[in-house]
């Protein structure tokens, strides 16, 4: 039987103490990560070979790692020191210089192999892999058209706010809009807005800018933060509260974010136009205030 793995591309990849690539790495098929989906996850972005907001990203990690009764492994800076190196070993396969390259650094912590038993067994190693491949981008065309979703009821469990390994609620949602077309699926619970399939939502109305508040419902984007930041440099009203489904429905412009997508504007929900239909001068705002925080941290 051909190797599965044969036909991956040879991505640089860290696993428990050991550098190889994608092709190469093992885990045992009693890691709680592969039997239970028993673990969490980072995604950091890079820029010009710097990761973007790194300590945002350890303090979310330390986090979800304490919801699920985890040892963090390492310290802060015995991570920044392996994302470092897979940032330098990723820009050696991609033939360039660490600092012209934007990636995607990719941290996974399980709670480690033990027989199947759904307790959590105790003093066992977590498992620790971590991989580097490229950051994805949009054109501006792509960006000037905008990017349609669909909405759906968020059946996901109620503690949403563990970046858990667990995605089986975000695959199945996110399918949703893949077999639209769509870029993202919308979701409310209980006619509220709750986030998207792997993105959080924002909505504008008369110049003002809301998400959902903080909570167990939903996944504190790294860019909670950044966002709020922004809006405040930009001198554009912001807020955190309840959002219900017929203000989604009624906004001038829905805006997209996540460490892959940054800032996107929605211009279509189930397939009718939002707002006018075109990216709002609030995406515009924030687009360009993200533009400039990258380029200060660079």
């Amino acid at each position: 039987m051909t190797d599965p793995t044969s036909t991956l591309p040879a991505l640089p990849c860290y696993l428990n103490g050991e550098f190889s690539t994608v092709r190469e790495a093992r885990v045992s098929v009693l890691d709680r990560g592969f039997i239970f989906g028993d673990g969490i996850y980072e995604v950091v972005p890079v820029y010009a070979g710097r990761p973007f907001r790194f300590a945002e990203h350890m303090a979310r990690m330390d986090r979800s790692l304490a919801e699920m009764r985890m040892r963090n492994p390492r310290t802060a800076a015995q991570w920044r020191e392996l994302v470092d190196q897979l940032i330098d070993r990723y820009a050696r396969y991609a033939g360039t210089a660490a600092a012209q390259t934007d990636q995607l650094v990719y941290i996974q912590i399980t709670r480690g192999v033990a027989m199947r038993d759904h307790a959590m067994p105790q003093d066992i190693e977590p498992t620790v892999y971590a991989m580097a491949n490229r950051m994805g981008s949009y054109d501006a065309e792509t960006r000037a058209r905008g990017f349609s979703c669909v909405s759906a009821d968020d059946f996901r469990w109620k503690k949403a706010h563990i970046k858990s390994t667990s995605l089986a609620g975000a695959v199945l949602s996110r399918q949703m809009s893949a077999d639209e077309g769509a870029i993202e699926t919308i979701m409310f619970r209980d006619g509220l807005l709750s986030e998207a399939s792997s993105s959080n939502v924002w909505v504008v109305k008369d110049g003002a800018v809301a998400g959902p508040p903080r909570d167990n419902l939903v996944l504190e984007g790294i860019r909670y933060g950044l966002v709020e930041q922004l809006c405040r440099q930009a001198g554009i009203p912001f807020e955190l509260r309840r959002i219900g489904r017929d203000e989604v429905l009624t906004a001038d412009e829905l805006l997209l974010s996540s460490a892959t997508k940054e800032v996107l504007p929605v211009t279509t929900l189930d397939g009718r136009p939002v707002g006018n239909g075109r990216p709002g001068p609030i995406y515009d705002k924030l687009y360009a205030g993200y533009q400039l925080a990258k380029q200060a941290q660079a």
